[in-house]
């Protein structure tokens, strides 16, 4: 059975309602995410979660000549992962976007992720999270690039959608790419019956 790895995707509040970068519906993905977790955990397979954490003077803000407004600014409350998403133990982190003068859509940029992949023997990820257009589409091509199997957690991704379409236009790169479309309660099926 190939070993697999959970990664989520930047569920933190500043992307979610409320927060200075919200996804509309942005905090729907949480109870789909948080099953598949505790099935990857029950099986005693890996979950990461991959956040923006920005020094307050990131280049993609827009004080900077960037295209965002501030956000997820390292220490503060917009940069902490939505209080209802289950982060268990064992867990790991991965910060990206952390250098003032670096962009890091996907989290594999600038991180140590696809080298503690390969140490876990991981030959195939789920991805689901925020935001399907930017983040959550570069982890997924970077992830196929290091030469995983990817599906991505339809029902556990949205996305900012600055223009109509730009949701199911990520899908469809995403998918061109070579990633295959799936849900988090098929996942959890899949997970589960590995362990049968």
């Amino acid at each position: 059975m190939p070993r697999a790895a959970l990664l989520v995707v930047d569920v933190q509040n500043d992307f979610c309602p409320g927060g200075a970068l919200p996804v509309p519906g942005g905090d729907s993905v949480i109870p789909g995410l948080n099953m598949a977790t505790s099935a990857f955990v029950r099986a005693g397979l890996p979950v990461f979660f991959t956040r923006d954490w920005h020094p307050p003077n990131h280049c993609s803000f827009k004080a900077q000549g960037g295209t965002w407004p501030p956000h997820c600014v390292q220490g503060t409350t917009g940069a902490a992962f939505h209080p209802s998403l289950d982060l268990p133990p064992g867990s790991t982190v991965i910060s990206k976007g952390d250098r003032k003068d670096a962009e890091a859509y996907s989290g594999f940029q600038g991180t140590d992720l696809a080298a503690r992949l390969r140490r876990l023997g991981v030959t195939s990820v789920y991805v689901g999270g925020l935001t399907a257009e930017y983040c959550v589409r570069t982890t997924t091509e970077d992830a196929l690039r290091e030469g995983l199997r990817v599906a991505v957690l339809s029902d556990c991704i949205k996305g900012l959608e600055i223009h109509p379409g730009d949701t199911s236009a990520a899908i469809e790169e995403m998918k061109r790419a070579g990633a295959s479309l799936t849900t988090s309660r098929a996942v959890i099926k899949v997970i589960v019956g590995t362990q049968q």
